[in-house]
């Protein structure tokens, strides 16, 4: 008998813009923490997926638990109430499965779509008996959420996450318009409106429902704690551009991140850019750092532990984002995640860049008041 031929072996995979590897992290913050029930999260996380059949088959499946949302959620909250934790985490899980399909590429996502979509599920937190999604496994799995959300959180608590909510959903909105009109955004504009996608707020309200923190509402929203929160979220949203770049590097026009926004605006390559853009998210952590130390002198202890909470979202969502496949072995790069897919990370003992004047930027440069006040 002839033997069979030998199977062909798979194309390697396409190389990345950005180069062989990510740049080194500076991330002068407690790292490498996790809640101690992350695996029974996770477990009964993805038990209710199942039960309420969010994926509508295995290859969906697949790549809807590469998300390692349980993963993040237990990383960038590393202690607190369990229940707490698994609603935040099945909330992540599920508002990943809407990031997906916005992010699709498809031509049935554009932007009308996205603002509709956005618009119904903004109603459906606020009054989940409003009838204004269509049924299905993701609306049955939503009501549930918003069900026991509006059981766990006080009302004010329950503004605070629907506003992290609208921030998510606008920025994303924001987005696609630019995307789908073709027009890369100018740097300023990027960063006073791009990281709205990231959804800061919409985590970070758990962090403190899982902590039982209730800080006053003068001090949440003062303007120091304002800047503290906007410069974390765009430090976790520069990040998020390098490590999912490879995951939208094949749509055109291309991805709107702070890569692509600084290789046109320095009418270079992405892999040029990289350099820019880790050294204007160095900058705004060093300031990050420094407004963090001044606010907890002479803080109390619950307000230190929301301080602390913020340097958690920072280096908990680097430790997720490195383990992730659904960064580290993309979907339009791979038919199915790679299970032990990671990025091989390092860490900066210093900022790449020196200088402690705020950038030329003035949606960035504001922040930089608050050293003088």
């Amino acid at each position: 008998m002839t033997a069979s031929p030998a199977p062909a072996p798979a194309p390697a995979p396409r190389p990345s813009r950005l180069g062989t590897r990510l740049p080194s992290f500076y991330c002068p913050l407690e790292r490498d923490l996790v809640h101690p029930e992350a695996k029974q999260v996770e477990a009964l996380a993805v038990e209710w997926l199942d039960a309420f059949g969010v994926y509508p088959d295995p290859v969906e499946r697949a790549w809807g638990l590469a998300t390692h949302s349980a993963d993040f959620s237990c990383r960038i909250i590393p202690d607190g109430d369990v229940d707490a934790l698994l609603l935040f985490t099945q909330w992540n899980y599920w508002a990943n499965a809407v990031d997906d399909w916005q992010d699709s590429g498809s031509d049935e996502v554009g932007t009308g779509a996205v603002v509709e979509h956005g618009v119904r599920l903004l109603r459906t937190i606020e009054d989940p008996g409003a009838a204004v999604l269509p049924d299905g496994p993701m609306t049955r799995a939503l009501l549930d959420l918003v069900r026991r959300t509006h059981a766990m959180l006080t009302p004010y608590e329950l503004r605070r996450f629907v506003e992290g909510t609208r921030d998510w959903l606008l920025g994303a909105a924001w987005r696609a318009a630019r995307a789908e009109a073709g027009i890369m955004p100018g740097l300023n504009d990027f960063v006073a409106m791009g990281p709205l996608a990231n959804g800061t707020r919409f985590s970070l309200t758990w962090s403190d429902v899982a902590r039982g923190d209730r800080l006053p509402t003068e001090v949440l929203c003062s303007r120091a704690l304002t800047v503290l929160t906007d410069a974390a979220g765009f430090v976790v949203s520069a990040d998020n551009d390098l490590f999912s770049y490879d995951k939208d590097d094949h749509l055109e026009p291309r991805e709107v991140n702070l890569v692509n926004v600084l290789a046109q605006q320095e009418n270079c390559s992405p892999a040029e850019a990289v350099p820019l853009a880790v050294a204007l998210r160095d900058r705004v952590l060093v300031l990050f750092m420094t407004l963090r130390a001044r606010a907890e002198a002479g803080a109390n202890a619950e307000l230190r532990r929301h301080l602390a909470a913020l340097g958690h979202y920072v280096a908990g969502s680097i430790a997720w984002q490195s383990r992730a496949p659904r960064y580290a072995s993309p979907r339009n790069r791979h038919e199915l995640p790679l299970p032990d897919a990671r990025f091989a990370i390092r860490f900066a003992e210093d900022p790449s860049f020196a200088g402690t004047e705020p950038p030329d930027v003035p949606a960035l440069a504001s922040w930089w008041r608050r050293v003088h006040d």
